[in-house]
């Protein structure tokens, strides 16, 4: 005999920029799992399963319901926003301000961190290190990353006395995700055999579809020592293309240029399209779209549109599959700067 119906979940909201909000749907039975839309439509058990506050910058209607195993389907929640924020407004962002006058932890509404020595599916060399960490060999005195005085967010990578490397792995997973607009980061980085720094997504569904179902997006990746010329690459992963089979494109710096000058790197993404570009946005240098881009893989699957939002990842890696090793010309400690992520509607 089925129990009573799990109660509907509520839908929150919470301010960002220029009339964008922030939506958070709250299961109030222990254990009920979320499903919601957000083009209208009824959600059922195929729809995406709420993982984390979404932001809602376009018109949308956001419907929602719990489920719970032996008991009968909540009743479904509703909230339309009617937003029509025009194309180019700014509608999230984090600047990184530290007027404190001491070094701050990053904002944990925002950031959460990936930690451990597991690899990382790429055989990285690093221990990720959250903030305050005092597990060996991450050292809470000497934190991995941090936002200084100067308005930056420093994700730095070292090496004890012991060669042990210590580095961060920024993530929004769980606090904040978003789907569409166009997407930026103000970075620098340094060069280095060994170093492996990237700014990318992942999206929010990979909790239960996993990897690579659930789509990755690099939009600042690069390896080892500076190369004249100088370069970036952007990809795009999801079933069917991945690694060396899948969709990457090498962006090469302007003569004089290289990645360890300042540099904006940003996404434009809209349903079926994904965009990078590096300073200027009305010139992207690769635009993939679905499903021209992925026919020649068979079994490929477009995994950006789902009706489901992705989560940001900044992070400086050390060794891996691809830059290898550091060696004795790579100096520690190293850094990824970041000025700001921004998000702007499209």
């Amino acid at each position: 005999m089925q129990e009573s119906p799990v109660a509907a979940p509520t839908i929150t909201t919470k301010a960002a920029r220029n009339g964008a909000v922030i939506v958070s749907l709250t299961g109030t039975t222990p254990s009920a799992t979320v499903h919601y839309t957000v083009d209208g439509s009824t959600p059922a058990a195929a729809s995406p399963i709420y993982q984390a506050p979404f932001l809602v910058f376009a018109n949308a209607t956001v419907k929602a319901y719990a489920t719970l195993a032996g008991h009968a389907d909540s009743a479904v929640a509703s909230q339309s926003f009617k937003r029509n924020i025009a194309p180019g407004t700014l509608v999230w962002s984090d600047e990184f301000t530290n007027a404190t006058g001491a070094n701050q932890q990053p904002d944990p509404t925002v950031w959460g961190y990936d930690t451990g020595h597991n690899g990382f599916g790429n055989h990285e060399l690093e221990d990720y290190c959250a903030w305050g960490s005092d597990k060996a060999p991450c050292d809470p005195a000497n934190p991995n990353a941090w936002v200084g005085t100067d308005g930056y967010l420093h994700v730095v990578a070292r090496k004890n006395a012991e060669g042990a490397y210590t580095s961060a792995r920024l993530s929004t997973q769980g606090h904040f995700s978003l789907q569409y607009g166009r997407l930026e980061a103000r970075i620098k980085v340094e060069e280095a055999q060994g170093l492996w720094p990237a700014f990318w997504t992942l999206g929010n569904n990979i909790a239960t579809v996993h990897w690579p179902a659930s789509g990755e997006q690099d939009i600042m990746e690069r390896v080892n020592a500076a190369l004249d010329p100088d370069w970036n690459e952007g990809s795009i992963h999801g079933t069917g293309f991945i690694g060396d089979t899948g969709l990457g494109t090498k962006y090469f710096f302007p003569k004089g240029e290289t990645a360890e000058g300042w540099h904006t790197y940003g996404m434009i993404w809209k349903k079926d399209s994904v965009a990078y570009y590096i300073d200027d946005p009305s010139k992207p240098y690769v635009v993939y779209t679905n499903p021209e881009s992925i026919t020649k893989f068979p079994g490929a699957v477009w995994p950006f549109d789902p009706g489901d939002s992705a989560f940001m990842i900044l992070n400086l890696a050390v060794g891996g599959d691809w830059p290898g090793k550091p060696d004795a010309k790579t100096e520690f400690p190293a850094s990824l700067l970041v000025d700001y992520v921004r998000l702007y509607a499209n």
